[in-house]
């Protein structure tokens, strides 16, 4: 075998798939991209999917042995790879599978990233994702497919969802698209400040430098600033003359057809005297009706003048939604039922306003979507209709959609799967990893035991942009991260940086093998360079 070879093909090989022999077990690793020369296809691409080892001399009666004390030696092993064929690029640029298999005895090297790049598309977009898992090769997406044809960012609690959606907001800033946030823990605004020095190595790893976005992010807050002192000014949505669809689109709870209709008379009656009216002008109005019925339209109606979100100068979109500017909506301290009503608005009035080019072209990015856009029979809320809507028809106007959550079971399908970028961090439950691989393109079951080995940091990329998922190290934001955890005990801390000292300290004390020595590789998936750098938040 050549020396630059790292194994060869044997037995039964398929156009789509085949097996290869290694000598080796340090030149190459599970998920590793490999090539082999084909006849008539020249060098062809390849991952490997799975790694076998097995010995013909070391069978169940020398273990049973073995295990009752007898002496051993170390038995020779045969190590298997097996590999699933990419493709390469034809003269049209095309990928091409081969037509014919290839032959027992080929070949098999290391892919050079040459190789690993033009076949699988990784670098022609803007939007630096970060590298690809174990090489360096960096992985870029395309702005306009990003943004219009809407994105899904999906992982448990503590995978980095949130520091990745930081990534993609911190590209799209740097081009001046518009933002608009729905934010319901806050942890966006710190997008304003730049990221510490702490991780000069891993800015130096991905060539970027720490970088504050504070000129081009506005905090709202449909709260107060006593509440939250990190808004830079209040929401408010408008409550002058509003009709009685208006009203049915805000109040927190649905009303019945007779309900809706005292509403509809009381506008009528104030319209006919007044050119300009307030809630307070409905609530007296409601209340000079003889049904029954109205007390507990009084009821919600009071409990919208108590939110205080409705103003007679109230924020509007044109301002929300400008030229390289992000606006957050941070809904700390809002009830949630009120959260659900101000977003079903916002995104109402968000389309309407593209639909008429009255806003720019721009992304709407909605975190805990599963809150507001949830699946049937979990839950129902008043924006679901109108992000289905956004989701199906807002690339025809240039609104892009994010959706971000750790529970991608309950989101809405309509939505999910009008998603053609979808980020996956490490997913454990059966329910959420069953609706990646039955609701997302290009994700199948086959995956589902990769998404739960992932390591924090690490991401699934599915795209239009690349021909077939890929694993990605995400880069390190510029700015700082607002999604750490809060620390409860620092003693807690303290103990698990410095762990006591194993009572056995030599291998005739243990009940076992010595522990084998954890090597830079395993201590970058255990996560703890991110978590150091990161924090362990969304």
């Amino acid at each position: 075998m050549a020396r630059d070879s790292v194994g060869i093909i044997f037995g039964k090989t398929g156009t789509h798939d085949f097996s290869f022999a290694i000598p080796d077990s340090t030149l190459v690793k599970r998920t590793d991209y490999v090539k082999v020369w084909h006849e008539s296809d020249g060098w062809t691409l390849a991952q490997v999917m799975s790694m076998t080892r097995s010995s013909d001399d070391f069978k169940l009666a020398q273990a049973a042995d073995v295990a009752i004390g007898a002496k051993m030696e170390r038995p020779d092993s045969k190590l298997v790879a097996e590999a699933m064929v990419i493709g390469g690029r034809d003269q049209d640029g095309l990928l091409r599978s081969p037509r014919t298999p290839f032959s027992p005895g080929d070949k098999v090297f290391i892919a050079d990233h040459d190789l690993i790049r033009k076949t699988l598309g990784l670098s022609h977009g803007e939007v630096n994702m970060g590298l690809l898992e174990g090489h360096d090769i960096k992985v870029s997406l395309e702005m306009n497919s990003l943004i219009q044809k809407h994105c899904s960012i999906l992982a448990k609690t503590g995978s980095g969802k949130s520091y990745t959606a930081g990534v993609i907001l911190e590209e799209i800033l740097e081009r001046d698209i518009p933002l608009l946030i729905i934010d319901p823990h806050g942890e966006y605004s710190s997008l304003k400040e730049p990221g510490t020095n702490d991780a000069r190595d891993l800015y130096n790893k991905f060539g970027i430098s720490p970088r504050g976005y504070g000129s081009q992010v506005t905090v709202y807050t449909p709260a107060n600033k006593v509440l939250n002192k990190d808004a830079d000014k209040v929401f408010r949505l408008d409550g002058m003359n509003l009709g009685a669809k208006d009203l049915m689109q805000i109040l927190p709870d649905e009303k019945s057809n007779n309900q809706q209709g005292l509403l509809y008379e009381a506008i009528s009656t104030i319209k006919a005297e007044k050119e300009s009216y307030a809630l307070d002008d409905i609530i007296f109005e409601v209340g000079n009706n003889k049904s029954k019925l109205k007390w507990n339209v009084i009821s919600s109606l009071e409990s919208l003048r108590e939110a205080d979100i409705l103003s007679d100068h109230p924020t509007t979109i044109e301002e929300l939604f400008t030229q390289g500017r992000a606006s957050i909506i941070d809904m700390k301290g809002v009830p949630p039922q009120l959260q659900g009503m101000i977003v079903a608005k916002l995104c109402r009035d968000l389309f309407e306003a593209r639909k008429m080019g009255k806003v720019p072209p721009g992304m709407l990015v909605i975190e805990e979507a599963h809150n507001f856009c949830p699946e049937r029979g979990f839950d129902k809320t008043v924006s679901t209709e109108i992000l289905r809507t956004i989701a199906s028809e807002g690339r025809k106007f240039g609104l892009g959609l994010m959706v971000i959550s750790q529970r991608p079971a309950r989101i809405d399908k309509n939505v999910l799967s009008q998603c053609n970028t979808q980020i996956i961090m490490k997913v454990t439950n059966p329910n959420d990893l069953k609706a990646i691989s039955k609701g997302l393109e290009g994700i199948s079951s086959e995956v589902e035991e990769e998404l739960k080995r992932l390591p924090p940091g690490v991401a699934m990329l599915v795209s239009n942009d690349i021909e077939r998922p890929v694993l990605v190290d995400i880069r390190v934001r510029k700015s700082k991260h607002g999604g750490e955890s809060v620390i409860i005990s620092r003693s807690t801390v303290a103990h698990h940086q410095a762990p006591a000292k194993p009572s056995v300290t030599t291998p005739e004390q243990a009940p076992g093998p010595a522990p084998r020595k954890e090597t830079p590789a395993k201590k970058r998936e255990s996560g703890g360079l991110f978590k150091k750098v990161f924090g362990s938040g969304k």
